[in-house]
């Protein structure tokens, strides 16, 4: 059987992630990749064992036999990189945040449904097996009608005025840091999880390092911590370390939920909590293979990972038996397996997050600018 040969633009971390992901389905080949420069594409094909590497990404647009490509860029290309590899009719998985505004991801979704391509926004979180399980509970009525939604997504790997990455220019990734960055994965997941639509938010965005010492090499995303002090310049902060949120989840439910890169000892602590009329579940993704749920009347109880004891809908989404840890890792290859599905047959359902679902998630992120803006309630709907 001929495999899909796909391409990675980008050769940072995700770039890593995703190559690695790829490699897992069996039946799709990373052909390329693309970098900023050439010097760098080679140096991640030569790691990576990928033949093929350049410093324009529009030679692999170019090349008939790829058929698919993962934008792993900064952000501030994601637009103009998959509206090209749409054009030159390449099926396309991006990173999310989708875009840099509402407008260019809605002319990202309209390009991928007029040209009928498979399109995917790469929210992989979502399927981690309990995240899964809490939205069949949900979904069975477990947790009766969900009143409470809060939480966190809390890192701190950019706690020191020293720590820095692209995402921290806003010309690179955008108005938004913390909130594009994690907080775009905690409203996603949010209304993945209860099927309901945030309708109002009132957010408060804050900078902590007004200033930060910015390396004058390149540093890869969670790296560069050992820099001597001649190796920086000094750089204005535009983009946000901090943010809270109050929302409200379709009719009835309300929360809070805050975002931080900030946050001593918490290396992705993205903490999911629903409360309902029945139950309640906290879920944390730094020990993902557990869930708590809450009871009123009876002991709580703790879930373990297992397949043969998940909702038949949320154990596909497990690949390995019980006591057989599944991580970060296996979250991509679920969402790329899933999207590679439907590039192998376009009448595949579609069961990864598309990109009007990122164009969504980008409007919600203009409401919570424009909410921090005017210190005050902003609805959503």
């Amino acid at each position: 059987m001929s495999k899909i040969k796909t391409a990675v633009i980008g050769a940072g971390f995700m770039g890593r992630v995703h190559t690695e992901g790829i490699r897992r389905l069996g039946n799709v080949e990373v052909a390329a990749v693309a970098a900023i420069s050439a010097e760098e594409a080679a140096s991640f094909g030569k790691a990576m064992g990928i033949e093929k590497t350049t410093g324009d990404y529009r030679e692999i647009l170019a090349d008939p036999s790829i058929q698919a490509v993962h934008v792993c860029a900064p952000n501030a290309l994601h637009h103009k990189i998959s509206m090209e590899a749409m054009q030159a009719g390449k099926h396309v998985l991006c990173e999310k945040p989708l875009a840099l505004t509402s407008a260019e991801a809605n002319e990202m979704a309209a390009t991928a449904r007029k040209n009928g391509l498979a399109n995917c926004v790469n929210h992989n979180l979502r399927y981690y097996p309990l995240m899964q399980q809490v939205r069949r509970m949900i979904e069975g009525g477990e947790l009766g009608e969900i009143l409470i939604v809060q939480g966190t997504y809390s890192q701190d790997w950019l706690l020191y005025d020293t720590d820095f990455n692209w995402r921290v220019e806003s010309r690179d990734n955008g108005a938004l840091r913390a909130m594009g960055d994690i907080g775009s994965h905690w409203m996603d997941m949010i209304q993945h999880l209860t099927g309901q639509k945030i309708s109002s938010v009132c957010a408060d965005l804050v900078i902590f390092h007004k200033t930060r010492k910015k390396p004058k090499i390149a540093v890869e995303t969670f790296s560069g911590k050992q820099l001597r002090p001649e190796d920086y310049e000094e750089v204005a902060i535009d983009t946000d370390d901090f943010g809270s949120v109050m929302l409200r989840l379709g009719e009835r439910a309300h929360g809070a939920f805050t975002v931080s890169q900030m946050s001593a000892g918490c290396k992705n602590r993205f903490q999911v909590e629903i409360f309902g009329t029945k139950s309640g579940v906290i879920w944390n993704q730094e020990e993902p293979n557990t869930l708590w749920i809450g009871q009123r009347n009876s002991p709580n109880l703790t879930l373990l990972k297992d397949p043969s004891l998940l909702n038949p809908k949320a154990a596909a989404f497990a690949d390995l038996p019980g006591g057989h840890a599944e991580g970060y890792g296996d979250t991509h290859k679920q969402v790329f397996k899933r999207f590679y599905r439907k590039v192998a047959d376009p009448s595949a359902p579609v069961e990864y997050p598309t990109f009007e679902e990122g164009a969504w998630g980008m409007h919600l992120l203009e409401k919570v600018r424009e909410s921090a803006r005017k210190r005050a309630w902003v609805d959503t709907l």
